[in-house]
Order: C-alpha cells, then sequence, then structure tokens
C-alpha cells in the first residue's frame, strides 16, 4: 500500500507532534520538581516526607491514569477511519470511568496508606508530613483524572499544543501556591511538604477547568460536542475502553511502582540516603520526559495510520521515534556524568546529599540507553492496540528480574543502596529487548 506521507517528511510531522508533548510533560515534571526542590529547600525531613508520600501517589496515579490513556489509540484510529461520530460518546463514556478511579484513588489512601506508615520504619515527623501530602494531592483526584481523558481526546487529534498551552498556563500558578503555602508568605498558613500537596491539588482544577473551556469553545473541538447529549453509562463502551486501557494502565504502574518500591525499600538507610536516591530519580525522570513524549507521539501517529489502513506509515513512525530517542539518550548519558554534582547543588546545600547523589547520578547514567529504546516502542505497540505484552514484559523485567536483582546487590554486595539501581538497569534492558522483537512480529503480522 502507498504511504500516505512521504518518508522525508515524516520527520517533521513526528517533530510537530512530539514537541508539544514533550514541552507538556517537561510542565507537569515541574509541578513535582518545585515540590521536591522548594521542600528540600525548606527541611530535610519535609524533603524525606514529600519524598516518600510521592512513592505512593506516582504509582497509584499514573497506572490508574494509564487506564484512561487507553482512550488515546481509541480515539486515534477513529480519526484515521473517519468515524468522527463515536468520538463523543468514548470521551464521555472516559469521563464516567475517570470519576470511578477517582474514587478508588482516595479509597487507598484514605484507608490503605495510613496503616502503611505506620508500619514503615519512618522518623515520626516524616511519616506525618507523607500524609499530609497527600492529603492535599487527593484534593484534585477528580480534576486529575477528568483532564486526563480531555488530554487523550486533544492529542488523538493531533492537537497536541493545546495540552502544551493548558500546561504552561497552570505551572507558573502551581510554583506560586507552592511559594505561599510551603513558606508561608504573604500571610499563607506555613504548611512546609504538606503545602507542595494543597498546592497541585487546587492547580488539577485549575487545569481541568482550562481543558474544558478549550473543548466547549474552540474549533476544531467544539464540532465534536463532548458535553452535549450526554449518553447513560454503557459497560459495553466501558469495556472497549478498559480492554485497552488496563494493559497500559498496568504497565504504567508497575514500571512506575517499582523505583517507588525501591524508594520505600531505601527506608532502612538514612533520611540522607532516601534523599540523595530522591534527587538522582527526580532529575533522571526529567531526561526521560523526552523519550516518554516520542512514545506518546508514537502512539498517536501509528494509531492514526492504522485505522487509515497505512500501515507503512505506522512502520516507519515507529522507527524513527526509537531513532530519535536513542539519539537523545547520549546526551542524556553526557549531562548525567559531566555536570551530575552542579545538578545535585540544585536541590540541597547538604554536603552529604550531594555526595550521595552524585553517584547515584552514574547509575542513572547506565541504563538511559535501554530507557530510550523501551519507551517508543511501547507507545508504538499502543498504537497498534497490542497492549498486552508490554505489562507482561513489566512485570517479568521489573519485578521478576529488577527487584531480586536490585535486592541482592544491595544485600549481599558492598553496592548498598546503589545495588537497587543494578537491578533497575538490568531491568530496562531485558524490556528493551523483548519489546523491540514484539513490535517486529506485530509489523510482519499486520504489513499489507
Amino acid at each position: 500500500m502507498e504511504t500516505a506521507v512521504p518518508l522525508k517528511k515524516k520527520p517533521f510531522r513526528l517533530a510537530t507532534i512530539v514537541l508539544p508533548i514533550l514541552v507538556t510533560q517537561v510542565a507537569l515534571y515541574m509541578m513535582t520538581f518545585f515540590d521536591i526542590l522548594m521542600t528540600g529547600r525548606y527541611d530535610t525531613y519535609h524533603l524525606a516526607g514529600v519524598t516518600i508520600g510521592s512513592s505512593f501517589w506516582v504509582p497509584v496515579y499514573t497506572g490508574l491514569a494509564g487506564i484512561l490513556m487507553g482512550l488515546t489509540p481509541i480515539i486515534a484510529q477513529y480519526i484515521g477511519a473517519r468515524l468522527h461520530a463515536e468520538v463523543r460518546p468514548s470521551v464521555q463514556q472516559g469521563l464516567y470511568v475517570s470519576v470511578a478511579l477517582a474514587a478508588i484513588v482516595f479509597a487507598i489512601i484514605l484507608f490503605a496508606v495510613a496503616p502503611i506508615l505506620e508500619a514503615m520504619p519512618l522518623e515520626a515527623e516524616v511519616r506525618i508530613v507523607a500524609a499530609d501530602y497527600l492529603t492535599g494531592m487527593s484534593f484534585g483526584l477528580f480534576p486529575l483524572f477528568a483532564y486526563t481523558v480531555l488530554r487523550s481526546f486533544f492529542d488523538a487529534l493531533g492537537a497536541t499544543r493545546v495540552s502544551m498551552f493548558i500546561i504552561l498556563l497552570s505551572a507558573p500558578i502551581n510554583i506560586f501556591i507552592n511559594y505561599l503555602l510551603i513558606y508561608g508568605n504573604w500571610g499563607f498558613p506555613e504548611l512546609g511538604g504538606a503545602g507542595a500537596g494543597y498546592a497541585s491539588g487546587i492547580t488539577y482544577w485549575l487545569v481541568f477547568f482550562i481543558a474544558c473551556s478549550v473543548a466547549w469553545k474552540h474549533k476544531p473541538f467544539k464540532e465534536y460536542a463532548l458535553f452535549k447529549g450526554w449518553e447513560k453509562i454503557s459497560f459495553k463502551k466501558w469495556k472497549v475502553i478498559l480492554f485497552i486501557g488496563v494493559p497500559i494502565g498496568i504497565s504504567i504502574f508497575v514500571e512506575t511502582s517499582i523505583f517507588s518500591a525501591v524508594t520505600l525499600m531505601m527506608s532502612n538507610y538514612s533520611t540522607a540516603v532516601i534523599s540523595a536516591h530522591q534527587i538522582a530519580l527526580n532529575f533522571t525522570s526529567l531526561l526521560y520526559m523526552l523519550p516518554l513524549s516520542i512514545s506518546m507521539g508514537a502512539t498517536i501517529l501509528v494509531g492514526q495510520a492504522v485505522g487509515a489502513g497505512q500501515m507503512r506509515d505506522a512502520k516507519q513512525y515507529s522507527y524513527l521515534g526509537v531513532g530519535l530517542a536513542v539519539a537523545f539518550s547520549f546526551v542524556s548519558i553526557a549531562i548525567l556524568l559531566v555536570f551530575r554534582a552542579p545538578i545535585a547543588s540544585l536541590y540541597t546545600t547538604d554536603g552529604q546529599i550531594i555526595g550521595l547523589a552524585t553517584q547515584f547520578f552514574i547509575y542513572a547514567a547506565l541504563f538511559q540507553l535501554s530507557d530510550a529504546i523501551q519507551a517508543p516502542v511501547q507507545g508504538a505497540l499502543r498504537g497498534y492496540k497490542d497492549v498486552n505484552m508490554t505489562f507482561v514484559m513489566a512485570i517479568v523485567s521489573y519485578w521478576v528480574l529488577g527487584l531480586p536483582i536490585g535486592y541482592m546487590m544491595a544485600t549481599f554486595t558492598e553496592l548498598g543502596p546503589y545495588g537497587y539501581w543494578v537491578g533497575l538497569i538490568a531491568g530496562l534492558t531485558v524490556g528493551a529487548i523483548t519489546l523491540t522483537v514484539r513490535l517486529i512480529y506485530i509489523q510482519k503480522k499486520k504489513f499489507i
């Protein structure tokens, strides 16, 4: 079959989709970055508390929000196939699902997290800050999940700049509210780490209202009339969303929870080690935004191409994404190795924590290449709606291989806490190789 877009134009098409996603992801990341940075400047115990709190928040939120990301390939394929009438019902049912998922996360935070925190060998002040931080974050659960649905809609249409502008508007506001609530400036209560949680919760409401306004009033989105003719809850349509979304959500949960599990297992080490580990992980997450953004762009472009029956386009977008991410990984490695001390100094003035963080950065540099391969490969597979293998391999590579290897290296060698990062490297490498083989298989199966 002839390709719809010449190969020489595809890199530009990929870039126009990925760049706004990258800006959006970096801006979203900056909210967490400034939570950690501003709390670290406030107090070491509050930094540790936010670290522990986010270790619960991130995997639970991202895993369940990942279920809603199943809407992106679904809507993208509808758009590619010109089945525009199917878009509005899918978005509305996605919003219903978002309400259910927000209720689930709220229940988990309310009933499950407190006993776990009590059982952990944490200092009392750290435990209190972690609990209060999660309380503040939970204030924004519903708008955060509902916004994820609307963002999936915007992105599936290829309008990734919309999400970018929304987040760019809200990110500075989040930082400003942090300034007010963490430090107690301008007469506001001084909440420390808990203030970072409440600031994020307030910001999520702002993001949601802006997204609703855009979808309601602006072209081409208003033509889909998302908020008119509301359908009743359809479990049949929920099944379609969940069939694609649940494996994506499980895969994301498994990936993010492995980092949180490592952080929680490091509660056996000192507060300085926990803080240094979080600093390294926090900055590495910033570098991961590009392969993640390429992954999301690949889902959109591959999904649209598959919906239109353009299998050659889908294949070419897949490998363009991998190539771009791999090229960037070498830049990431250089940044982590050359500038690790100055980067650590951005987070804290504590010399001991800076020294530990610079060592963690060395190990972080080692898994950049594997990360750069597996992320866009996962995105391409989602575009094909092939999502089951990604979560199976996530479980195997991270939990069956990565965490046990990390535990053994940390416990039975002189590596100590750095041993957990060796396990992460092993898991990422196995996952990258296996998913690449799966992508090649799917493309051979579907190519016409």
